[in-house]
């Protein structure tokens, strides 16, 4: 789950699986896969970061899966 902000400044948790696509139109546009759309103050950038984060929360030891020996 990733937390984002709405133009009004309220906070809106989205779980990060969901999203289908981001747009940076002036304001991010976040797509999820249920088609429902949400425009937050974040930048598109801003957003993968997030996503990222969390995805490396979840999966902490998934780097380790891909060394090379």
């Amino acid at each position: 789950m990733i937390e984002v902000t709405r133009l009004n400044g309220s906070s809106l948790i989205i779980k990060a699986e969901l999203i289908e696509t981001i747009e940076g139109t002036p304001d991010a546009v976040i797509m999820l896969t249920s088609g429902k759309k949400w425009v937050v103050s974040e930048t598109p950038q801003q957003l993968i970061d997030k996503v990222i984060a969390y995805k490396r929360q979840c999966y902490p030891d998934v780097r380790e899966l891909y060394k090379e020996n």
